[in-house]
C-alpha cells in the first residue's frame, strides 16, 4: 500500500492532468450538441463493429451445430422424400409406403475418421447402437454416391467398411436397361474415383457415360446413384462383360453421411436363413 502511494505522489501530475482531460471532455460533450452528435455516432459505429465481429466470432463457433441440424434434417427430408417416390412395380405409380409406414429410413452422421490411402479402407462415424446402428446396414453419401457398410459398432460409434476395400461388394444395376452387375473396388486400379462394374451378361451393351446406380437387392434403396461408365464392355473369361465407372462419391471430402435403415432387414435375413445352399 505504501508503494502504490509513493507511486501516486511521484506521478501526480500526470493523473490530475487525465481526471481535468476527462472532465473537460465530458463538458464539452455535454454542453455543445456537434460534439456530442460526433461522440455519440463514432462510439456507435465502434460498438457495432466490435459486435458485429464478435456476432460472426459466434457464427463460426456454431458451425458445427449448424452442419449438426442441417444433416439431420436432411436425413429427414431424404425419407420422405423416398416415400414418395417408392412405387409399387405391379401397379403404375402408386406409392407403397407414406411417411410413416415406409421400409426405409436414413440417419445423419458425422464421419470422425476416414481412410482412403490403404487397400482395405475403414471410417468411423459418430452414431452407435443407441442410435439404432446395425452391422450390414447401407451407407450412402449426402449428396450423390453410395459408401459401404456398417461393420463394427459400439455404443456410441461404428466403422463402415468403405468401398474402397476389397471386400465390399454392391449390387448395381444400369439404369436405362436394369442389366445386372457387382460393383467392387481395386482390381488392379486403386484410385479413389474409380470402380468397376463385373459380372454383366454379356449380350448387354454398355456405353460411356451410361448411368449406373443400386438395384435394390440388398441394403440400398433401388435407384441410389453411383456412378457413370467411362471404359465399357471389358470382356472377361467367364462369358460376362465388366466396365470401369467414375463414381459419384469423393471419398476424400465425405464428413457426413447417411445410415440407411431397412425395416424389413431382420425379416428378409431370417427368411432367406431357411433355404439351404445349392437347394
Amino acid at each position: 500500500m505504501r508503494n502504490l502511494w509513493i507511486f501516486i505522489s511521484r506521478y501526480n501530475a500526470f493523473f490530475l492532468f487525465i481526471i481535468f482531460f476527462i472532465i473537460g471532455l465530458y463538458l464539452t460533450v455535454k454542453n455543445n450538441s456537434y460534439q456530442r452528435s460526433v461522440t455519440l455516432n463514432s462510439t456507435n459505429e465502434v460498438v457495432g463493429t466490435a459486435y458485429e465481429r464478435l456476432n460472426v466470432f459466434k457464427r463460426y463457433l456454431n458451425l458445427g451445430m449448424v452442419n449438426d441440424s442441417l444433416a439431420a434434417e436432411n436425413a429427414k427430408l431424404k425419407s420422405q422424400l423416398l416415400s414418395l417416390t417408392t412405387v409399387d412395380t405391379a401397379k403404375d405409380v402408386k406409392v407403397v409406403d407414406t411417411i410413416t409406414n415406409q421400409d426405409y429410413t436414413y440417419l445423419a452422421a458425422k464421419v470422425i475418421k476416414n481412410s482412403i490411402t490403404l487397400r482395405n479402407n475403414i471410417m468411423t462415424i459418430n452414431k452407435g447402437s443407441v442410435d439404432g446402428i446395425k452391422a450390414g446396414m447401407a451407407v450412402i453419401a449426402p449428396q450423390k454416391g453410395v459408401v459401404g457398410f456398417i461393420r463394427d459398432v459400439s455404443e456410441h460409434l461404428a466403422t463402415i467398411q468403405s468401398l474402397l476395400h476389397k471386400d465390399t461388394k454392391i449390387s448395381v444395376t444400369l439404369k436405362k436397361n436394369n442389366a445386372l452387375g457387382s460393383l467392387v473396388w481395386g482390381d488392379g486400379n486403386f484410385d479413389i474415383k474409380k470402380a468397376f462394374i463385373k459380372e454383366v451378361p454379356n449380350h448387354i451393351k454398355m456405353y460411356v457415360g451410361d448411368t449406373v446406380v443400386t438395384s435394390g437387392f440388398a441394403s440400398f434403396p433401388k435407384g441410389i446413384l453411383v456412378g457413370r461408365i467411362s471404359k465399357p464392355n471389358v470382356a472377361t473369361n467367364d462369358n460376362f462383360l465388366s466396365a470401369e465407372l467414375n463414381l459419384f462419391t469423393d471419398f476424400s471430402t465425405l464428413q457426413y453421411v447417411y445410415v440407411v435403415k431397412y425395416k424389413k432387414a431382420e425379416e428378409q435375413k431370417a427368411l432367406e436363413g431357411i433355404a439351404k445352399p445349392n437347394e
